[in-house]
């Protein structure tokens, strides 16, 4: 599993496709355009093709996610000029979509099988650190491989990585129950329409789903103004040179964050909305002063909101009971752009008026308001009838997950009673 994920981003196009377009004659309007175009085929795909996640085999579909990828890469190889570069960029968006939901909810399902859902938080927050690792190692290979065989040897390796991640989703060594998630695969009356509406239904109507959803996609959309911190560092006066070094502060802070979700999985809604409001409040201070201590800043509550970020998508997990999770799941994802794509346009209009540092401060407030209401969202008053995991069994101490409440003499039925 581990190694499937990190293989993702073991491109070392991904250092130098920028580079790439310039050096073809792509003005930065048709480099924007082309970030454009890759959101909104991401953006569009993200729902169907999660529902279709919940309707085959989600290991060949992670294998069909890789292929696309790869054919992304030749396009760029083989044909670098806008149509290739557009093409893509539709075949990144499209192989994203794939494998966004689909491998949270098949690395889920498989766990509940095996009775082992509480290793949930931990195996992801190592899925993701991996990735970051293995994208800094792609980025340092690309410098001599751009050397030795300029763009095309570079092109040529990424096509090959992708390849390498569609031969381990593959063997991906999973149950068949968690491969078809939970409708029978044998039913044809669990079609595509039909976990569609389903997904869409839980996401929509289930309380504690739809909290879930927000909380997880206003955390996650959020933080996307990381993209602009070595814009701050620039606005700060710093060397070109010394960019990558403070960025990459966050970087290794944010791969130790989500490194140690396991850890910190358990944790109350009280205390994930006090590391979410710390880390966005060192984030907004840390934009606003002395470029080499503000990035120590940023980079500290960069890896807390990351933190904070896979046990938020762990509780969406947690509280799906539904058959269709990768659907769910990718309604988060719908979410997250979102949230990502109004961040972007705030800090793109407000830097025009107050300056880049100050408008990435301000993206921090909504966190930090957010934060101090947050367990309101995520902590519930239930009455008699299921049992959060982890936590006393006491009606108090209950939730929504449908679960028989272990230890209750009476055995009676619970019942959401909303926040209290």
């Amino acid at each position: 599993m581990l190694a499937y994920h990190a293989s993702r981003d073991a491109v070392p196009l991904y250092a130098v496709y920028a580079l790439l377009f310039a050096d073809h004659g792509l003005s930065a309007g048709q480099i924007s355009s082309l970030f454009v175009i890759w959101s909104v085929t991401a953006f569009v795909a993200e729902v169907p093709s999660g529902a279709w996640a919940d309707t085959v085999d989600r290991r060949h579909l992670l294998v069909v996610s890789a292929l696309i990828h790869a054919a992304a890469f030749a396009a760029w190889t083989w044909w670098p000029d806008y149509a290739g570069f557009a093409l893509g960029f539709v075949l990144w968006g499209v192989s994203g979509a794939l494998m966004s939901g689909t491998f949270e909810a098949l690395l889920y399902d498989d766990l509940v099988v095996r009775g082992e859902s509480a290793r949930y938080p931990r195996l992801i927050g190592y899925a993701r650190s991996s990735a970051l690792v293995c994208t800094l190692l792609a980025e340092l290979a690309a410098v001599p491989l751009l050397f030795a065989g300029g763009y095309q040897l570079v092109g040529v390796a990424s096509v090959g990585m992708a390849l390498v991640q569609g031969l381990l989703a593959a063997t991906l060594p999973v149950t068949r129950s968690a491969r078809h998630g939970r409708r029978d695969p044998d039913d044809d009356s669990a079609g595509y329409l039909a976990m569609l509406r389903a997904g869409l239904s839980e996401a929509s109507r289930t309380p504690s789903v739809r909290r879930a959803l927000l909380v997880a996609s206003v955390l996650v959309g959020t933080t996307a103004y990381d993209e602009f911190f070595p814009v701050v560092a620039d606005a700060h006066g710093v060397a070109a040179t010394t960019v990558p070094v403070l960025v990459s502060l966050a970087t290794l802070a944010q791969a130790v964050g989500t490194a140690l979700a396991g850890r910190t999985a358990g944790m109350g809604p009280r205390t994930l909305a006090a590391v979410v409001a710390v880390g966005a409040a060192l984030i907004s201070l840390g934009v606003l002063v002395h470029p080499y201590a503000g990035f120590v800043a940023i980079a500290l509550g960069y890896g807390l909101l990351n933190n904070a970020m896979i046990v938020a998508e762990t509780r969406l997990q947690d509280s799906i009971q539904g058959p269709a999770r990768a659907t769910v799941t990718s309604v988060l994802g719908v979410g997250e752009e979102t949230v990502a794509l109004m961040t972007y346009a705030f800090v793109g209009l407000g830097s025009g008026l107050i300056g880049v540092p100050v408008a990435v401060a301000l993206v921090g407030l909504p966190l930090v308001a957010g934060a101090v209401t947050g367990h309101l969202m995520l902590a519930h008053r239930c009455w008699p009838g299921v049992c959060r995991p982890g936590l006393p069994q006491t009606p108090r101490a209950a939730c929504t997950l449908r679960r028989p409440c272990v230890g209750d003499p009476a055995g009676a039925q619970m019942r959401d009673a909303g926040p209290h």
